[in-house]
């Protein structure tokens, strides 16, 4: 079996997400593995709820109860990785901030358990795109989630800004297939709501970026559940990225946030170009986020044309 096979991992302590990872690039490095040609192979994409009948049922799935109860979707691995990582610059300590309705809350089910994430708005033609970790939606690899739900300012149980149900489910085939944390990265395309809005209409969005490169200041932003957070509150971090040494092209930055935080923004120059991933076991208060590359581009053309 790979060693960079996955399974889920609900977190009852503070610790953040966890797994292991191979020797990887030095600071710097360009972000190799899946990129170059041959990117409209570089989509998986999964039909979700594509009828209104399919999309009212998702949402009268996601009671308040429900949301609250749902459990924060994390991965591990075995062992604890090698090598000396690039620390970058900031404090790890997460700040609590005003919920804002461009980030919110995703909600699914996986192998009939009921699990939550974090997710962005993001701009886009058709205005329907969210933005989250790969593995808040694919198994990676296995199956797709279903119910898929975001919940933009999600505040204690309550949706201010509306359920919003995925009509489709996107990610790169490294993640889908491989389970690869180099493209940790998932792309939800929503239905319009009864009024006939589109998402971003209604919640506002963040454009998104690619290829800008390494050592980049980030504002990180989630809704971390796991111990000592509660999962009803948004939360940032914010700091300068290193590079991970240990064996991805991923960002590294200093972070306190837990489980439940997978898939929210980070923000530079007021542009989405990462999100939460990742933590290695014995690594405390770290964060890891995938390269926005070519490949992760090619999968959001796909959504956000869709």
């Amino acid at each position: 079996m790979s060693t960079l096979r996955k399974t889920a991992l609900a977190l009852s302590g503070a610790g953040a997400l966890v797994l292991t990872m191979l020797a990887g690039p030095g600071a710097g490095a360009a972000p190799g593995h899946g990129e170059g040609a041959g990117q409209d192979r570089a989509v998986v994409h999964h039909e979700a709820a594509t009828t209104r009948a399919e999309q009212a049922s998702v949402r009268a799935y996601w009671t308040p109860e429900r949301m609250r109860s749902a459990t924060p979707m994390e991965l591990a691995g075995p062992g604890q990785g090698k090598g000396k990582p690039d620390k970058g610059g900031g404090s790890a300590k997460a700040v609590q901030v005003p919920q804002q309705p461009e980030f919110g809350k995703v909600f699914f089910t996986l192998g009939g358990s009921n699990y939550v994430c974090s997710g962005t708005a993001t701009q886009s033609s058709n205005g329907d795109v969210v933005t989250t970790a790969g593995h808040c939606l694919n198994e990676g690899p296995g199956a797709f989630a279903t119910n898929f739900v975001f919940v933009p300012a999600y505040d204690n149980g309550s949706a201010p800004y509306g359920q919003w149900v995925a009509t489709s489910l996107r990610t790169t085939s490294a993640w889908a297939n491989e389970g690869d944390f180099n493209h940790d990265v998932g792309f939800a395309v929503m239905a319009e709501n009864s009024s006939g809005q589109s998402l971003t209409d209604v919640t506002g969005s963040y454009p998104i970026a690619f290829n800008l490169g390494y050592g980049l200041t980030f504002d990180a932003y989630g809704y971390p559940a796991a111990k000592p957070y509660d999962g009803q509150d948004l939360w940032r971090c914010s700091g300068t990225a290193g590079t991970d040494s240990r064996g991805t092209t991923d960002h590294r930055l200093p972070c306190s946030m837990t489980g439940g935080s997978s898939g929210g923004g980070w923000i530079t120059g007021g542009k989405l170009n990462s999100v939460n991933s990742f933590g290695y076991r014995g690594e405390k208060d770290v964060m890891y986020g995938p390269y926005f590359g070519n490949t992760e581009q090619a999968v959001y053309q796909s959504a956000a044309t869709s």
